[in-house]
C-alpha cells in the first residue's frame, strides 16, 4: 500500500477541483476511488483533516457524545440485569 504525504493529497484535490477527477487520478497515477476519498475527507473534515496517517479529526464535543452514548448504554444493560435479579429474587421469596 503507497503512503502519500499531506502536500501530495492536498495537491491532488486542487487539482481534481480543476480538472476533475478522472483526469487528476490518471496523471498522478492513483486510484480515483482514492483521490474521491480524500475530497470526501477534506469536505467533510477541512482540508487540514487530509493528514498523512489516514486518521480523521474527531470534535471533542462529539467524542465526548460518543463517550457518554456508550456509558449510556452500558449502564441501562446493568440496569436491566439489576431488574431481572429483583425480579428473580421477588419470585422465589413468594415460594
Amino acid at each position: 500500500m503507497r503512503v502519500y504525504d499531506k502536500e501530495f493529497k492536498e495537491e491532488a484535490i486542487k487539482l481534481s477541483g480543476e480538472v476533475g477527477p478522472t483526469v487528476a487520478a490518471e496523471k498522478l497515477g492513483i486510484p480515483v476511488t482514492t483521490l474521491y476519498t480524500w475530497r470526501s475527507n477534506a469536505n467533510r473534515y477541512g482540508n487540514m483533516a487530509i493528514v498523512g496517517s489516514g486518521h480523521k479529526r474527531v470534535d471533542p464535543k462529539t467524542a465526548e457524545i460518543r463517550a457518554l452514548e456508550k456509558q449510556l448504554k452500558e449502564l441501562e444493560a446493568t440496569n436491566d440485569i439489576l431488574k431481572r435479579a429483583l425480579a428473580f429474587f421477588a419470585m422465589s421469596q413468594k415460594k
